[in-house]
């Protein structure tokens, strides 16, 4: 009876859960019960943001064939809707290099053959089907494997993005026209050289300058300390601009948008051709996701949160749908914009919806208040950005971590820059997972799990007196088991997420085999905030390879030798003395 109530009752079970994750994920209020906890560093962030994405927007849309419109419209559903419903409370929609590449690439495919004319009905139908689909994801739950992926692929990610961002700002930072990828700027590499437009640096060079000077400035006056340095970098840009009517390349130059009916066109979605659609649409989601979930996973790395990567997918799939609805491109969640929102000092979804809202004003005609801005001012700031996204916590000790890592990371950083970051991200996971194969085989069979295990429960000799003394300090032991690698990780951070309250953390390191960069990262990451949140924390039963490996990436360092100890009884007998 037990066994036929089962059959009938856990899909039952399943599909109530299934809807309440769903409910939740739909559900915009978690959002915007956080907009008023930073107002004003929101709302300068978002305007801040906005002027950077403006000519990004403009040149996608031209990457993409379907117009500059498109590129503004993706920038503002992206950036409204985005910060409704997405997952990452510092993220930035809007449209990216590889989603208008992408639209490109299937363009040629559908063209009006009597007019040879672009099918917008047909693009923007796609556009619509991948947020559908994106959304059907989001309830599946399975963007959250996105956690799994290795934090010498992330970071090769990143310090590629970085690098495509310095090496492409370059030709507007001189005055010239921008390159659309780095293979383009190296080909173009002389005539950049002999084409210097030495006004643009009038402009280019103060800027960059105030930009990595600001901290020295805001110490000698302290009334700068709430204006960011990229809007004291615009300010100051465009005055000498100004004053000295400089001949170089400004926002406005490519500002064309009309302010006709076309603007505001519906383009509602022609599904008695899903079967010609369905294939692009599913390759715009998945290349979404990618794009999305790994800007989320920078600014996880970048802020110390953690975004929820189904309510992410929810989000980009509510704003694709709404861009092919108004006639944007596909949005995704961008890197850049995401980390110069971080650095503006964004801190909720406030940034992003003031952003959409900015540019909004721009297509409703308020694009001359930033159409005067010299593109060798924007070019500074994202110049600046691009060395900020480098990951700095593994450039210091590249020369030190394990070789498998730092192959994969070189791997990464190198695909990403000169092919791009999906094919990148692949063989990134892929050389991982070979690497790692007998580990994730023991994960799988669940050889080795993590736990944590209560003071009573561990085999300590103490006397009355001494379980009184310790029962008042609410003492937690997180006891590691087998690898902890990027397949292991993420149990290890559910595991201390769902422990009880306790003041005192001991994590016990006996029973670990071996670890890699994700690992050790992961583990400092939970210490940082343990201590964040005042908890006293102390590793012990460290193994002598595996502290060999803690030594190399500075892991020791960064948490401090005094954490460290020989034996669990050797913390229990210190806490012991201190608390006579």
């Amino acid at each position: 009876m037990k066994l036929i109530s089962n059959i009938f009752l856990t899909p039952i079970n399943s599909f109530f859960k299934l809807a309440s994750n769903t409910a939740q994920n739909i559900n915009p209020w978690r959002n915007i019960v956080l907009l008023n906890n930073n107002i004003k560093g929101d709302v300068l962030s978002g305007i801040m943001v906005a002027i950077i994405a403006l000519p990004l927007a403009l040149a996608f849309g031209e990457i993409s064939q379907l117009g500059p419109e498109a590129g503004i419209w993706s920038a503002i559903v992206g950036g409204i809707i985005g910060g409704l419903f997405g997952g990452c409370l510092v993220g930035v929609s809007g449209p990216t290099a590889p989603m208008a590449s992408q639209i490109a690439a299937f363009m040629g495919a559908f063209i009006i053959g009597t007019t040879n004319e672009p099918d917008l009905v047909a693009a923007f139908s796609i556009i619509f089907l991948s947020g559908l689909i994106l959304i059907i994801i989001s309830m599946l739950r399975i963007s959250r494997f996105i956690h799994y992926i290795p934090y010498s692929v992330v970071a090769g990610f990143m310090c590629g993005i970085g690098v495509i961002i310095v090496l492409t700002q370059i030709n507007p930072f001189l005055g010239l026209e921008s390159q659309k990828n780095v293979h383009e700027f190296f080909i173009n590499f002389r005539y950049t050289v002999q084409n210097i437009n030495f006004e643009a640096l009038y402009v280019a060079v103060p800027c960059l300058l105030v930009l990595f000077s600001w901290n020295m400035f805001k110490s000698l006056f302290k009334s700068l300390i709430n204006i960011p340095s990229p809007l004291a970098a615009l300010i100051l840009g465009t005055g000498i601009a100004y004053l000295m009517n400089l001949d170089i390349p400004y926002i406005g130059d490519k500002m064309n948008i009309q302010s006709d009916s076309n603007i505001f066109s519906i383009y509602l979605p022609d599904l008695s051709r899903i079967s010609e659609f369905i294939v692009p649409a599913l390759a715009l989601a998945g290349l979404a996701i990618i794009d999305s979930l790994l800007s989320c996973k920078v600014a996880d790395n970048m802020t110390g949160l953690r975004h929820n990567s189904d309510r992410e997918t929810f989000g980009q799939g509510m704003a694709n749908m709404a861009a092919g609805i108004l006639g944007g491109i596909s949005t995704a969640t961008a890197t850049t914009q995401t980390v110069g929102n971080i650095e503006f000092g964004a801190k909720t979804p406030l940034s992003t919806i003031v952003k959409g809202l900015t540019l909004l004003g721009v297509l409703l005609g308020l694009g001359s208040f930033i159409s005067s801005i010299p593109n060798a001012c924007l070019a500074a700031i994202l110049f600046k950005l691009g060395i900020d996204i480098l990951d700095y916590r593994i450039i210091p000790v590249l020369r030190k971590i394990p070789k498998s890592d730092l192959f994969i990371f070189i791997t990464v950083l190198f695909v990403t820059v000169y092919k791009n970051l999906m094919f990148a991200v692949a063989i990134g996971v892929v050389i991982s997972i070979i690497k790692s194969l007998p580990d994730l085989i023991s994960i799988l069979k669940s050889k080795f799990n993590h736990k944590t295990i209560s003071l009573v429960d561990m085999d300590f000799n103490l006397d009355k007196k001494q379980i009184e003394k310790l029962s008042s300090v609410k003492i937690s032991f997180l006891q590691l088991h087998g690898p902890l690698f990027f397949g292991s990780t993420e149990s290890m951070i559910k595991i201390y997420r769902n422990m009880k309250k306790h003041n005192i953390l001991i994590i016990d390191m006996s029973r670990v085999t071996m670890v890699d960069l994700s690992g050790l990262y992961a583990l400092e990451d939970i210490i940082k905030n343990a201590r964040l949140s005042e908890i006293e924390v102390f590793v012990s039963n460290t193994k002598n390879h595996i502290m060999n490996v803690m030594n190399k990436i500075d892991f020791t360092k960064n948490i401090g030798t005094d954490l460290l100890q020989d034996s669990n009884e050797d913390i229990i007998n210190k806490i012991l003395k201190d608390k006579k």
